[in-house]
Parts: C-alpha cells; structure tokens; sequence
C-alpha cells in the first residue's frame, strides 16, 4: 500500500506542471476512483454518537424604511412673487333682496250637511238630505235621509210599474283617544209591484184589472259598533233588523261579530267570533209548497296567523262554525280552510296572490227582496255553504298610472240560492203574483269557475278609469242551469275633472244572456203540466253625468241613464225603463 502511494506521488509531481492548479479536482477524482478500484472497501456497521441537532442560520432583515443613498441632495429654493393690482372702474350697485310671497292654496272648505233634489222623465224624484251636527269635540249626530221614485209609464206594460225606496239613518259616534264608537237606528219603506205579466196564458183586460200588483216591504234596525286602540280586543258590531211586507211575512234578523288580535312572539293571531241568528214565519203559502217558518242560528269561530317575512304575507287560518235549526231538529258542524297569501315578485310591479276560503252564509228574505224586489211573499230561506273558493291571481302596476289585476278561481258551493220564475197556475185560483209574474228560490250544489281581469287608469287627481270583465262556467247538480246567472259581465267607469268648475263621469255594464225556466201549471184543472226554457238577451247599460260648480256651495248636475235607450229584461218579462234623464242641484251649507 505504502509503494502504491509513493508512486502516485511521483506521478502528481510529473503531472503538476502540465495540469496546474486548475486540474487539481479532476486528480482527486482519479485518486479516489482508483483507490477504490485497487481496494474495496467491505459491509461497516457505522453508529451515531450525537443526535443530529440543525440550526437555523441568521439572516438579514431588510429594513422598512431603506437608506437612501444619493450623493446629489439639491436644496429647495423659495419662490417669491407678489400680485399686481389693478382697481377697476364699477357703477353697479346691487339692489337689497326681498323675499317672494308663496301663494297658498286654500284648502275647501267642508261643510256638514248638504241637500240634493232632481227630477227627470217617468216622474223620477231623486232627493237626498244629510246633515252632522258637531255636539262637542268628540260627539256627532247624523241625520241621512235618501228618497228614490218614478211613478212608471214603461211602454208595452199591462200592470202598475211605478216604484219608490225610502230610506232615514239616525246616527251617533264618538271618537277619542282610547276608542271609537257608533250606535244607529233607522227605518225603510219600499214599494215594487208584479207588473212582469207573460205572453201564455192571455189574459184579459177584466182579468188584469183584477190583478193588484202592490207590494211593499218594510224594514227598521239598529245597531252599533266598537273600535279599540290599544287592546288584545279590537273591534266588534252587532245590528238587529226587523222586516216585513204587505202579506203579512215578518222576519228577525240579528247578525254580531267581534275581533281580537294578540301579539305572541312577534306575529299576530287574530280570532273573529260571530252569532248569525235569523227567525221568520210567511202568511202566504208557497206556489211550489214551501216557505214556511224558519229559525237558524249559526255561530262562527275562526283564529287565523298572521305571517310577514319581507316581501311575503301569509294568512293561515280556519273556520269553525255551528249550525243549529230548531224547525227540522237539525244541527251541523263545519270546518272550512281561510288561507291567503301574497308575495311581492317584483316591487309594485308584480304581486302574486293565492287563496282558499270557506264561509257560512246566512239567507235572509231581506237580502233576497233587496236583490230581486218581485219575489213572492213566501220563500224558503235557508243558508249557503261555501265549502271553499280557491284563487290564484296576480296584480301590480305596469306604470305609475296604470294598474293591473288578473284571477282564476274555482269554488264549490252547497245550496246556492238561484232565482227562477214562479209556476202560473190555474187563472181561477191565481194570487196576485201567481201569474208568472214573480220568482221563486231554488237551491242547487253549484260548483263555479271564474276568470277575472281589471285594469285601473289613474293619470292624476282629474282623471280616473276602470275597466273589468269576469267570465263563469257553472256546473249544477239537479237544476238544468244555473238559473238567471250570467256567464259573462263586464263594466266601465270613468270619472273625469275638466275643470275648476266642470266635471263629469260615466259608466256601461255588460251582461251576457241568461236562462230561466217557464212553467204552466195546470194540474188541478186538466192535469196538464208544460216546462220551458227562457233566454234572456245580454245587454248593454250607459249612464253618464255631468256637472257645474258654481260656488263651493252650490253645483248643479244631469244624469242620463240606460241612454242605449235599451228595453232590456233585467229579469224574466220585467222590462227596464228607456232612456232616463234627471236634472237637479246639490246645496252645501252649515247651520
């Protein structure tokens, strides 16, 4: 080993010269390389004595804000200047200021009573009086007495058709800062007659001057109602009412219904409580054998949860009623749903609305003479079941001024009332509205589909402009047809400011063609019994009004009714007056 070495060194100092220092690492890699190749080193067990421990070497840190380095530093020099001068010649004196008066607009004055008095062809008299009398700061005493007749002449007619409604209100309210209340009284007389005579069977002239077509219905109530600021108890109202007519049928109606609201965690829970307690007996008897004493007495109680989460308003609810009829020892429960909801798609823009509801509705004879005033003086009365009316719709508005609103619905319905034309019986034993001249109340399961579209023009406080039309389908179960309901109605109206003094207004009702059932009974006579049906036309209805101011308190007005001068049938063989043109003034003033 030892000469390997010696000759190795000798080899270096002889390669020294020619490879310099430069060669230096490539001679150490051959020395090493031929070490190895000369002797192989063998398998060690190498052990470690210390723990490799590594350090992190210091380093650095540049400085945030550096040294600057600049061997050039130039100084700032001052700047000096001064401004020249120059006075300038000036004639302008500046006038002192004076503050512009506003000219405000005076509020109208309101007055506290007021009287309207018009006449017109067909002997029309149109007369309304209405008076507040202000008893101290919180109490008023009103006074509203309407008045509405004609004393007839429709062409073609047989029987007496002359007509009036008379009407007085007395009322008394208190407002104050806890509550709100008001009772009133009042009485009404109308007057209608059965001049509606058909073609079949011909009568003769001693047989209709046989005939008195008079009817007159009666009518007096009171009642009051209750607001409550600041209380769980909001709001109630109860009225009672009393009618009647010339043939002896009477009727009591008291009708009561309460509301309370409690807030529970933030959201409201509201409970409306109603009493629906109706009583009536008829003298006369029915054509077709029904109508005679009725009592029904419902009571109602339905909580709803009010829901409002930003653009959402959810109204969930039911209804809970209870029937009672002590005639026929009959009682029912009923349970309808009273869900309502609308969510705001698109600000005003769009709003999406959706319901299902059901009610209770109570029948009275009042409502039904007040509705078709040439019923017969015996009916039966009983109530309708709504079992629940779904809708869904959307409304909103396109621009500032034009409004929207557009629903589908479908309802189902449970002893709907429908008015359908009396039998006429055998001539020798008529009553005085047994000749086909009056109607009768039918009652049928209908189920009711509607569409409904209304558009809303509102181009400022002068002008206004509404437009609507809602089509039905309707599905029956016993009866033909929904008798006397139209598939289609529509209405316009307009009411329009021209100037200061100047205004006017009008409005057009469509009615699509209805059916009624004609029927001669002459089973007592010959055993002969005839069924047919009747159309009656759809028509069109134009009024229209126009206005002068004269002064605040005094302005003068012509209305003009039916002006398509359309002798259309309201109802089976009742013939509507012509065209109708009323004149009269209206007088504001305090006492």
């Amino acid at each position: 080993m030892n000469q390997m070495v010696l000759k190795f060194s000798l080899v270096l100092k002889i390669l020294n010269p020619l490879v310099g220092k430069r060669s230096l690492f490539l001679s150490l890699f051959l020395i090493n390389g031929f070490l190895f190749a000369q002797d192989p080193l063998g398998s060690e067990t190498v052990t470690v004595v210390k723990p490799y421990s590594p350090s992190v070497r210091d380093a650095s840190k540049i400085r945030e804000t550096p040294t600057r380095a600049d061997s050039v530093n130039t100084a700032k020099k001052p700047v000096q200047y001064s401004i020249f001068s120059v006075p300038v010649a000036s004639t302008f004196t500046p006038a002192k200021g004076r503050a512009t008066n506003l000219e405000r607009e005076r509020p109208p004055k309101v007055y506290d009573n007021y009287a309207t008095l018009g006449f017109g062809n067909y002997s029309n008299v149109l007369a309304e009086f209405y008076s507040n009398l202000e008893v101290n700061r919180t109490d008023n005493f009103g006074i509203f007495l309407t008045h509405n007749s004609s004393q007839g002449g429709i062409e073609g007619v047989r029987l007496d058709d002359q007509f009036y409604d008379t009407e007085l209100n007395l009322s008394y309210t208190r407002r104050d800062r806890e509550l709100s209340w008001k009772t009133e009284v009042g009485g009404q007389h109308q007057l209608f007659n059965w001049y509606g005579l058909p073609e079949i069977p011909a009568l003769s002239n001693d047989q209709v001057m046989d005939i008195d077509p008079t009817q007159n219905y009666f009518s007096v109530y009171a009642g009051g109602e209750i607001d409550l600021y600041d209380s769980f108890f909001d709001k109630a109202k109860a009225k009672f009412r009393h009618s009647g007519d010339a043939y002896g049928s009477s009727e009591n109606h008291f009708d009561a219904r309460g509301t309370f609201e409690v807030n529970i965690a933030g959201e409201l829970i509201t409970s409306d409580i109603t009493a629906d307690i109706v009583n009536g007996q008829f003298e006369e008897v029915a054509l077709d054998g029904t109508g005679q004493d009725y009592t029904f007495m419902n009571f109602g109680f339905s909580p709803s949860l009010l829901v409002l989460r930003d653009d959402l308003t959810l109204n969930l609810g039911i209804g809970l009623f209870y029937s009672l009829d002590p005639e026929n020892s009959d009682n029912n429960f009923y349970l309808y749903p009273q869900i309502t909801a609308s969510y705001r798609l698109s600000g005003d823009l769009l709003t999406a609305y959706a319901g299902i509801e059901g009610d209770l509705e109570q029948n009275t004879y009042y409502k039904f003479f007040q509705e078709n005033p040439f019923v017969s003086p015996a009916l039966a009365i009983q109530p309708t079941e709504t079992e629940y009316d779904a809708y869904v719709g959307a409304k909103g508005r396109l621009t500032t001024f034009l409004g929207y609103n557009v629903r589908a619905g479908y309802a189902s319905q449970f002893n709907k009332a429908l008015f359908r034309r009396n039998p006429t019986g055998p001539i020798a034993s008529m009553e005085n509205y047994g000749y086909g001249n009056s109607f009768q109340v039918v009652y049928d399961d209908v189920n009711t589909l509607s569409l409904f579209g209304e558009l809303n023009v509102d181009v400022n406080r002068n002008f206004y402009l509404s437009l609507n039309a809602e089509y039905f389908n309707y599905s029956t179960d016993e009866e033909a047809e929904a008798w006397n309901l139209p598939n289609v109605k529509a209405s316009l109206n307009a009411d329009y400011q021209i100037t200061e003094k100047w205004y006017a207004g009008g409005n057009i009702f469509f009615r699509s063609e209805r059916q009624d059932l004609a029927i001669i009974d002459n089973r007592p006579v010959d055993g002969s019994l005839s069924e047919a049906y009747v159309v009656l036309d759809s028509y069109f209805d134009l009024n229209a009004h126009l206005g002068y101011r004269f002064n605040e308190q005094l302005s003068a007005f012509v209305r003009g009714n039916n002006l398509l001068n359309n002798n259309y049938e309201r109802w089976t063989n009742f013939q509507v007056q012509g065209l109708q043109v009323l004149a009269g003034a209206t007088y504001k003033f305090d006492f």
